[in-house]
């Protein structure tokens, strides 16, 4: 009998196991929304007032992308004996876990399924390098200015123009999509965006019930490069920045399900009203060979996780990403999302602008410039995770830098849109006009791209080509003329500092108009925006009562 009880044992053990071998994760695509319980006339239901505004403030349209999946799709997947693991509204899929054989032609079967495919098998492979990160042990003296050994990491983008002017990211929202932030909760450096709630909240896209300040460190490192706060030896490139940490990568593992855990958490940031995500992630090979990217595939459009990063940036935030470490090794080239056509890929350099041997190669398949844009991320200053300050090298470290310092690029100029901020980032990069195969475009001159916009600096603007614009300071009706001829549509914006949008109208075929009610708005500076022409122009007023 005791014989037979501890055969049975055997069996049951046995059993357990090969049924968590047999465990997998799949992709399940619907093909439409059809009766989805949501409204386009309801975002309120599905996206944050934050989410909303932004979108308003860049007149960009809620559609059916926005839409949740269709729940009843979603149950007629989990009635069967999954586990639902997360859904994407953008790609209008759901990620479950399964131990059904023959799942694939089985879910197949089902009208509403466009497509079906494994994202991950039940194999493990340590990945503790998975970023090949190199610490190294200091390779300049240490500065005991402001900045401390930072500085070079701000100086190089011109970006203490934007911090000595105010603009350290207060009121924007960045979303780190990233492996883990290790004691993010206790060190030091992390101290201000602590005492001031500048940590809006965490999000775990891998395993739900962890906790987040107990995972892999890269995320910790990579907030510190954005916003860390330790005068005298470490400043973030955006210090008042306020912050979301969010969890997509398994950091155990590679497989294809970080993708979709990508896009789960893009459409999360979004959700919440993000600003900006930075995201130091980047997918080519894994660790299931079958499914495998290949350099054909690096075309800006075509895998999920960069088609959910196209969105992202459609959806009116901006979205770095780094080019990634392969410059020294057989794939070579930049990884998904990076190669995203509305996404920034950052590659990596030292302080003297040379380009780092192990950052990936572009361009993106098809021609694209890529990388967009590069900072430093050779011997880039941070919090290291064993509880000191140091270096590390890494495409990682390079797009927060260039995430933080965008962000309080924007703060500035906060009535711009994120898709016109990413080509004026560009624009005033220093390769723009012959741009090289790791560092892209180049470093970009924050100052610069700053007086593109404000011309005459802290001045009051009152022209500016073809537009006269007057009485400035304004009490009454405002008055703007045109020099030339004006034919077509002209759209007149006014925006607070903050970006909020104060006032939207469209004229037809005037040189002269009239702007109205500006007794109603708010005194203080406000930022005027005319689009006419094919050609947008912005201008500062001073509104009194």
């Amino acid at each position: 009998m005791r014989l037979t009880r501890i055969f049975l044992l055997v069996l049951i053990c046995c059993y357990t196991f090969l049924k968590v071998e047999a465990q997998e994760f799949y992709w399940v695509g619907f093909t439409d929304k059809n009766n989805t319980a949501f409204s386009l006339a309801d975002p309120e239901k599905y996206l944050s007032e934050r989410a909303i505004q932004r979108r308003e403030r860049q007149q960009v349209a809620i559609d059916s992308l926005d839409l949740p999946v269709n729940r009843n799709y979603i149950k007629s997947v989990t009635d069967l004996g999954v586990e639902l693991v997360h859904s994407s509204k953008w790609l209008n899929g759901i990620t479950v876990k399964s131990t059904i054989d023959s799942f694939q032609y089985k879910m197949l079967q089902l009208p509403f399924v466009k497509e079906v495919q494994r994202t991950k098998r039940n194999v493990v492979k340590s990945a503790n390098n998975k970023w090949d990160t190199e610490v190294e042990t200091g390779s300049e003296p240490i500065d005991t200015s402001y900045y401390g050994s930072s500085g070079s990491q701000v100086s190089t983008l011109n970006g203490q123009f934007l911090h000595n002017r105010g603009y350290r990211g207060a009121g924007m929202q960045i979303a780190i999509l990233d492996g883990g932030f290790l004691n993010v909760d206790i060190y030091p450096a992390f101290d201000s965006l602590r005492a001031n709630g500048q940590i809006l909240g965490t999000k775990d896209f891998v395993d739900p019930q962890s906790n987040i300040y107990s995972t892999h460190y890269h995320g910790m490192s990579v907030l510190s490069c954005m916003g860390g706060n330790i005068p005298g030896q470490l400043i973030g490139t955006a210090p008042e920045a306020s912050y979301w940490l969010i969890r997509s990568e398994d950091t155990g593992s590679e497989f294809l399900i970080e993708e979709d855990n990508w896009v789960a958490a893009a459409e999360f940031a979004d959700s919440v009203g993000c600003d900006i995500i930075n995201s130091s992630l980047g997918y080519t090979t894994f660790d299931d060979s079958e499914i495998n990217h290949t350099y054909e595939e690096m075309d800006g459009q075509t895998t999920r996780v960069t088609r959910g990063a196209n969105i992202a940036a459609k959806r009116g935030m901006l979205v770095f990403v780094s080019a990634g470490n392969e410059g020294n090794n057989l794939w070579k080239y930049i990884s998904a999302p990076s190669d995203g056509a509305y996404v920034l890929g950052v590659g990596a350099m030292n302080r003297d602008t040379i380009a780092a041997s192990f950052s990936s190669f572009g361009p993106a398949f098809g021609g694209q410039t890529k990388p967009n844009v590069s900072a430093i991320g050779w011997s880039t200053y941070m919090q290291l995770s064993n509880g000191t300050l140091g270096y590390a090298n890494g495409t990682s470290f390079s797009s927060p830098v260039m995430a933080g310092m965008a962000a309080c690029f924007w703060q500035s100029v906060r009535h711009v849109p994120a898709a016109e901020i990413k080509k004026t980032i560009e624009k005033f990069s220093h390769l723009y006009a012959n741009p090289h195969s790791q560092l892209g475009f180049g470093v970009p001159d924050f100052e610069k791209a700053w007086l593109y916009y404000f011309p005459l600096g802290l001045a009051d603007l009152k022209e500016k080509d073809n537009w006269l614009i007057y009485p400035n300071p304004v009490v009454g009706d405002l008055i703007l003329q045109k020099k030339s001829a004006n034919s077509g549509k002209t759209d007149v914006a006014i925006f607070s500092t903050d970006g909020k949008v104060l006032l939207q109208q469209t004229f037809s075929d005037r040189n002269r108009i009239v702007i109205e009610g500006m007794n109603l708005l708010p005194a203080g500076l406000l930022i005027l925006k005319i689009s006419s022409e094919g050609e947008t122009q912005s201008f500062k007023l001073s509104k009194i009562q």
